[in-house]
């Protein structure tokens, strides 16, 4: 497989962040279909490390907020699939973890990862609550 060359890449292309989340199964759960949310998605994020060939081709992406001092919620790891059991996913949270010490680094895991991050090293954390589009409190 190709080298890869990780950078941070806060201006990351929509329609490059779209195809990452198709090829690595995301879509399912994220809005690629509405581009202007997805668009939205990459403006607001404030740290994104991705992975790419030495051709320059995506094939991973860690998207962030962070506050740089107490807490950083990845909300998207996302690794082509044709890529994937290569480290490159464990790399993009190290280096995710890195740029934003000395924070706790928090995520949700998709249904189909929940197995992966314990094995990378990660703490299962069972306090977690969501409140869903369209619910109220």
């Amino acid at each position: 497989m190709a080298d890869i060359v990780y950078s941070i890449e806060n201006e990351l292309d929509t329609d490059e962040f779209i195809a990452i989340l198709s090829t690595s199964t995301l879509a399912e759960r994220r809005p690629v279909q509405d581009r202007n949310a997805i668009s939205n998605m990459l403006t607001h994020a404030n740290l994104i490390v991705t992975a790419r060939t030495i051709e320059g081709q995506l094939v991973g992406v860690a998207r962030s907020f962070t506050d740089f001092s107490f807490c950083t919620y990845l909300s998207d790891l996302a690794v082509d699939g044709r890529y994937q059991k290569l480290g490159i996913g464990k790399e993009l949270i190290r280096i995710t973890k890195i740029n934003a010490m000395p924070t706790t680094l928090i995520l949700l895991a998709a249904p189909k990862a929940v197995d992966y991050y314990p094995k990378i090293g990660m703490q299962h954390h069972g306090h977690c609550y969501v409140i869903s589009p369209g619910e109220n409190i």
